[in-house]
C-alpha cells in the first residue's frame, strides 16, 4: 500500500509542473521524463524507451523528435543493432537535466530536513536494492 501512495503522488501531473519550474527550464511536462530516461541510460533507441515510460513506440518516437529539434537530443546509429538509431543526451540536454536533478535536491532536501542522516542513507540502500531487485524479477533474471 506505501508503494502505491509513494507512485501516485510522483506520478501526479502537479509534481512534474513543479519540478519544472523549481528548476527553471521551459520544457513540456511529457518531454522532460524521457530526457532524463535517454540522458540516464542513453543511448537508447526508442522500443527500449518507450517500454520504460510505458508509453506507445509512436508516441515516443514523436516526442523524442520534438526532444531532437529542441536540441536536447540526438540520433545515433546504435552500437549493437544498426537498424536502431538510438537517442542520447546533447549538452544542451545535459544542462537542463542537471538542473533537474538541482531541483529533485532541493525538494528531498526540504522532504527529509527532520530525519536523521542514518534513516536517509537506510531508505536510499532499501529503494537501490528493492529497484535492482524488481528490475532482476521482471527482466526474468531471479526468482519470482
Amino acid at each position: 500500500m506505501a508503494l502505491i501512495s509513494v507512485v501516485s503522488v510522483l506520478n501526479r501531473p502537479e509534481v512534474d509542473e513543479r519540478l519544472v519550474r523549481d528548476a527553471g527550464i521551459a520544457l513540456d511536462r511529457a518531454l522532460f521524463p524521457l530526457l532524463v530516461v535517454i540522458e540516464r541510460l542513453g543511448p537508447i533507441g526508442v522500443v527500449d524507451l518507450a517500454g520504460r515510460a510505458g508509453r506507445d513506440y509512436t508516441t515516443v518516437s514523436r516526442q523524442v523528435t520534438k526532444l531532437e529539434t529542441l536540441g536536447l537530443v540526438q540520433r545515433q546509429a546504435s552500437e549493437t543493432d544498426a537498424r536502431v538509431r538510438a537517442a542520447a543526451v546533447t549538452p544542451k540536454g545535459k544542462a537542463m537535466t542537471d538542473a533537474l536533478d538541482a531541483a529533485r535536491e532541493r525538494m528531498a532536501r526540504k522532504l527529509f530536513a527532520e530525519w536523521s542522516e542514518a534513516d536517509v542513507d537506510t531508505l536510499v540502500n532499501l529503494l537501490q536494492r528493492f529497484a535492482a531487485d524488481i528490475e532482476a524479477q521482471t527482466m526474468g533474471k531471479g526468482q519470482a
